[in-house]
C-alpha cells in the first residue's frame, strides 16, 4: 500500500523516452518551480531550527502565565487544514490585511510573492522543530550547566561544549522533517502565492497545474523528482537519528 503509489507513479513517468524525461524535468519552467520550492523550503526550515530552538528552551525551562495555552499553539499548524492556514495568511498579509497594511508602506508585499510562500512554509513546519526538541531538552540535568558554571565556564561555553552537543542532533532532526514538510506543501501555498511561473509558483502547485493542462506524463515527471528528493532526504533522517541513537548510548 505504501510502495504501490509510488512505484505506478514512477512507471508512468519513465512510460516516455529518458530524452523526453530529462526535457521535462529540467524544463525552465520546472527549475524555476524547485528554486522556489527547495530553497524556500531550505531557509524557512533554517529560520525555524533557530527560533524553534528558542521557543522549545522558554517552554521547556521557564515558567509563565499562559504557558500551557502558548504550549497547545504550537500545534496549531497540524491541526487545522492547509488551506485554511493559508486563506488566514493572505488575508491577514494582504495590503489590507492587520500585517500587510503595516508593511505595505515600505514597499513589501508578503501576500502573493514569494515571501508569502515563505510565511506559509515557516507556519507549518515551526512544530516539528518545537516537538522534536522538547522531549531532549527535558533529559538535560540542569546539574550540568551548574556545574560547568562553577568550575569557571562561561555562558558562551556552557553553551557551546554542554548544552549544545546533545541539542545538535534532535536540532538537525527537527530542521529536516520541517524542510521535507515544506517541499510538499501544497493547501496553503496554492492560496497565498500568485502561483506565476518564474515568479513564485512551487513544484507541487506546477504537478497539479499539469493536470489540470490533462499532462499526466509531464506531472508524473515533475512528481518523480519530488519523490526523488523526498527520498533522498528520508535516507539523511535515518541516518541522522542513527548518529542520534549511537551519541546518547555513549
Amino acid at each position: 500500500m505504501l510502495f504501490l503509489p509510488m512505484l505506478a507513479m514512477f512507471l508512468k513517468a519513465t512510460s516516455g523516452s529518458p530524452v523526453e524525461f530529462w526535457k521535462i524535468a529540467t524544463s525552465s519552467v520546472a527549475i524555476s518551480a524547485y528554486d522556489v520550492t527547495f530553497v524556500t523550503a531550505l531557509i524557512t526550515a533554517l529560520i525555524n531550527g533557530v527560533f524553534g530552538t528558542l521557543i522549545a528552551w522558554v517552554l521547556v525551562r521557564y515558567e509563565f502565565p499562559m504557558k500551557r495555552i502558548i504550549d497547545a499553539a504550537i500545534d496549531i499548524p497540524f491541526a487545522i487544514p492547509t488551506a485554511v492556514a493559508g486563506l488566514t495568511i493572505a488575508t491577514v498579509y494582504s495590503e489590507n490585511g492587520w500585517i500587510g497594511s503595516l508593511l505595505a508602506p515600505f514597499g513589501i508585499k508578503v501576500a502573493f510573492t514569494r515571501l508569502g510562500v515563505a510565511i506559509a512554509m515557516l507556519f507549518i513546519s515551526l512544530p516539528f522543530v518545537v516537538r522534536t526538541l522538547q522531549p531532549v531538552l527535558r533529559e538535560i540535568e540542569p546539574e550540568l550547566e551548574e556545574a560547568a558554571l562553577c568550575l569557571g565556564a562561561t555562558q558562551a561555553q556552557t553553551f557551546l561544549r554542554v548544552i549544545l552537543p546533545p541539542l545538535l542532533p534532535a536540532i538537525i532532526t527537527g530542521i529536516a522533517l520541517g524542510f521535507s514538510r515544506a517541499v510538499g506543501e501544497y493547501g496553503s501555498v496554492v492560496i497565498v502565492a500568485s502561483n506565476i511561473p518564474f515568479k513564485d509558483l512551487s513544484a507541487p502547485v506546477l504537478v497539479f497545474q499539469r493536470l489540470e493542462q490533462y499532462d499526466a506524463y509531464g506531472a508524473t515527471v515533475i512528481g518523480t523528482v519530488l519523490l526523488l528528493v523526498s527520498l533522498v532526504i528520508l535516507v539523511g533522517i535515518n541516518l541522522i537519528q542513527a548518529w542520534e541513537r549511537r551519541y546518547a548510548e555513549k
